[in-house]
């Protein structure tokens, strides 16, 4: 399957990276988390990719355009540094569509965009490009098109707790809470979607709150739920996390490392 990467984002809350970096491009240990992705994807056998590209559009093109495999990789080098033999490779097998889809653009948007690219796909994958999981592809895939229907996305549990607030009438608070709701799953960012999906989507409609609300009425949405690993960078606080656990060799998405043992 084709895998539509979402990589417009800004990251206003990484601010640390953000004047310099599009969101997708903040580095997870020596590679950026859009990398980390693909990886995850390209283990499992997609490695057909479309990166939907707005703010700073030429990072990501030139990151790609000028990838150095040793860093990822063993080799051997000689001469000096005049020959290098890769020993394994990254990205020799992966195909990347780099599309420009706006500044503003919302993720309906970018979406219809690169329509054009997805012709003769029956199927396709979509992610947000800013989380990582464990999950395992194959069943997720698998789920979805059992159920055949238009549109169907990864729940998940939120990763930390929300401060739940009551307060009386005068706005004077009677108590404040820290959990995690037993029955609360959120929306994880990875999407299985048909080519049906268009049909749903209008020139401005956002994917989830317009696209996904008319197929519900019609059952044609459904939710696979994920109980094991998953994380979003949305702040400085979670990408030091991610960072963390690739630094010490525990990162729980690394499935290709897994495999190798």
């Amino acid at each position: 399957m084709k895998v539509v990467l979402f990589c417009g984002g800004q990251g206003l809350r990484l601010r640390e990276f953000s004047e310099a970096l599009p969101k997708p491009m903040v580095p997870i240990g020596h590679r950026p988390i859009v990398w980390h992705l693909m990886k995850y994807y390209a283990y499992y056998g997609h490695r057909d990719f479309i990166l939907c590209l707005g703010h700073k559009a030429d990072v990501v093109k030139s990151y790609f355009r000028n990838y150095d495999e040793t860093v990822s990789n063993d080799f051997v080098l000689r001469e000096g540094g005049r020959n290098v033999e890769l020993l394994n490779t990254d990205i020799q097998d992966w195909s990347i569509t780099f599309v420009d889809t706006g500044m503003h653009a919302n993720i309906g948007q970018r979406l219809r965009a690169v329509r054009r690219h997805l012709q003769g796909e029956p199927w396709f994958l979509a992610n947000y490009s800013d989380n990582l999981s464990d999950v395992p592809l194959p069943t997720l895939i698998d789920f979805f098109q059992q159920q055949n229907k238009v549109a169907g996305f990864l729940t998940v549990r939120p990763p930390q707790s929300f401060h739940v607030v009551k307060s009386d009438g005068a706005g004077r608070v009677v108590s404040i809470d820290a959990v995690i709701k037993s029955d609360m799953w959120i929306n994880g960012g990875f999407f299985c979607l048909k080519q049906e999906i268009f049909n749903y989507l209008d020139e401005e409609d956002e994917l989830v709150v317009e696209a996904f609300q008319k197929l519900m009425p019609s059952g044609e949405l459904i939710a696979y739920r994920h109980p094991g690993f998953w994380a979003c960078m949305d702040t400085f606080k979670e990408r030091q996390m991610l960072d963390d656990l690739c630094t010490r060799g525990e990162a729980p998405w690394e499935v290709w490392r897994r495999a190798r043992g």
